[in-house]
């Protein structure tokens, strides 16, 4: 062994990684047996191990990947089966440095993802002190859809399994399993939600960052009815029996037709298709006993100290990539404020006098996919007793002339300090500001600082002032400021998505 080249001992055997950036980093290591064969569809299960040293310097490969953005491109450019695989960074490998670990959950609409996105490299947080891991997680049909025979939200097994991972061998590479963050965004944000509910979860993590939860979970009903949906594409039966002949490679563009044609389901699957999500954890009664905000009020997540917040303008990122900037109209605003808001939209009217279609249509949907979610996630864990900071993200990206805002997805490079790599260089620039520079810094000192000791630096939340954090070139603490998206949701209960039949 070199520097270049650090080596440390988990209970599986000796892996061999390199040093890059000033930490050390490990890539592709298996968590779990390949869920393919015999394991397809099945809970996670443990990795055997091997003789010797095995390297571990590239990254695995993705789980199957559908269409979208191009990520059943980057699928095949790294093809093989051994989906379930961790990152780890650090700064000091080895046993005794007992540092603080974050582990990261990427999102993707619990639809697709991958680890080995340049924007999620970890050597940037790890040298602020922390051990940084990212894994892969089973998305799309393979890991959500429900399927007779199978277990319901397989991807967030997998991601227990990762945690349990870091449990038992995270000090090898200096880490401390019982310092222990779990951090995500958008379908990880959700999953991080889902994990303060699930008790197979219990124990595993102390703190917890919740960027950008998105409000739907489905039913048993709706999930089974949109995997029936999936296997008719193929001629087959949504059960395990079935689908576990089709190439894994194959069964992503049975998710992509029925995406393309979701309108046709309108009736039966409501706002669900209204918002074209055909992938959601699903409140099963098992797995995921209830929702995360019932979960949180009863107090389930009391102990676990919390991040949460979102982003100003979640769906413009939407807006633009459907090509609607600008082109909003009244009836398009109508529809989605009869579709999503609690009233049908006439408070929207009311609290938003001056406001236009566009205005009108980006605010319910951000309100409804993303910051009232956050934000009721927040208030059911400080009326539960439980300590939570809240937090929302105003500086407007700098890409495409200001028109993505501050969008979903933007704090991610900030919290990584990624900013020109990959998806960010779109919403940043190839060339990043000063100004971009400084706020990314903040984001990762107070991510750093919560992970190491529990304190952002800002107050908690709590229902009386409403302090947030708002991040951007001048940041600043004060009371929330959607408060008028906040009354018009107080009362909402985000219940898991039905299926309505109109039958």
């Amino acid at each position: 062994m070199t520097a270049a080249q650090p080596e440390v001992r988990t209970a599986a055997g000796t892996l061999r990684g390199s040093r890059e950036a000033g930490v050390a980093v490990f890539r592709g290591i298996p968590f779990a047996e390949p869920p393919v064969g015999a394991l397809r569809f099945a809970a996670p299960q443990p990795a055997r191990g091997w003789d010797g040293v095995r390297e571990a310097v590239s990254y695995g490969p993705p789980p199957p990947q559908p269409g979208m953005f191009g990520m059943d491109a980057l699928a095949q450019d790294a093809p093989g089966d051994d989906w379930l695989t961790i990152n780890v960074w650090s700064p000091e490998p080895g046993p005794g440095a007992e540092l603080p670990v974050m582990v990261w959950i990427q999102g993707g609409g619990y639809a697709f993802g991958t680890s080995g996105l340049p924007e999620y490299d970890g050597a940037c947080l790890a040298r602020d002190g922390v051990v940084v891991v990212t894994f892969n997680y089973r998305t799309g049909v393979e890991g959500f859809a429900l399927i007779e025979g199978a277990p319901a939200n397989r991807g967030l097994l997998d991601q227990v399994a990762a945690l349990e991972w870091v449990r038992d061998n995270i000090r090898a590479f200096g880490g401390n399993p019982d310092r222990v963050t779990v951090f995500g965004e958008s379908a990880g944000g959700g999953s991080v939600a889902a994990l303060l509910t699930m008790p197979r979860a219990a124990g595993l993590f102390h703190r917890a960052i919740a960027q950008s939860v998105p409000g739907p979970f489905f039913t048993p009903e709706l999930a089974a009815d949109i995997a029936a949906a999936f296997a008719t594409e193929l001629g087959l039966r949504p059960t395990v029996a079935d689908l576990s002949t089709v190439d894994p490679a194959l069964l992503p563009a049975a998710g992509d037709a029925v995406t393309a044609k979701i309108g046709q389901w309108a009736e039966r699957w409501g706002r669900a298709a209204h918002r074209t999500i055909t992938f959601a954890a699903v409140v099963d009664g098992d797995v995921l006993p209830v929702t995360p905000w019932q979960a949180l009020a009863d107090g389930a997540g009391r102990d676990v100290e919390l991040i949460v917040g979102h982003t100003r303008d979640e769906q413009r990122l939407f807006t633009v990539i459907e090509g609607m900037l600008g082109e909003v109209t009244p009836e398009q605003a109508a529809t989605a404020l009869e579709a999503l808001a609690p009233d049908g939209g006439s408070r929207y009217h009311e609290a938003f006098p001056d406001a236009g279609p566009e205005e009108l249509y980006e605010l319910v949907n951000s309100d409804w996919l993303f910051r009232m979610p956050s934000l009721h996630l927040a208030e059911a864990q400080a009326a539960a007793g439980g300590r939570v900071h809240l937090f929302e993200l105003t500086w407007p990206a700098p890409g495409m002339g200001g028109a993505f805002g501050a969008c979903h997805g933007l704090d991610v490079p900030l919290v990584f300090g990624n900013l020109s790599s990959g998806q960010p260089a779109a919403l940043i620039g190839e060339d990043p500001s000063g100004e971009a520079a400084e706020l990314s810094a903040r984001m990762r000192a107070a991510w750093t600082a919560f992970a190491i000791g529990g304190d952002p630096g800002w107050p908690a939340y709590d229902t009386e002032h409403r302090l947030t954090q708002l991040f951007d070139v001048h940041p600043a603490v004060t009371a929330y400021p959607e408060e008028a998206s906040r009354l018009i949701w107080q009362d909402h209960t985000f219940a898991p998505l039905p299926l309505i039949d109109r039958m």
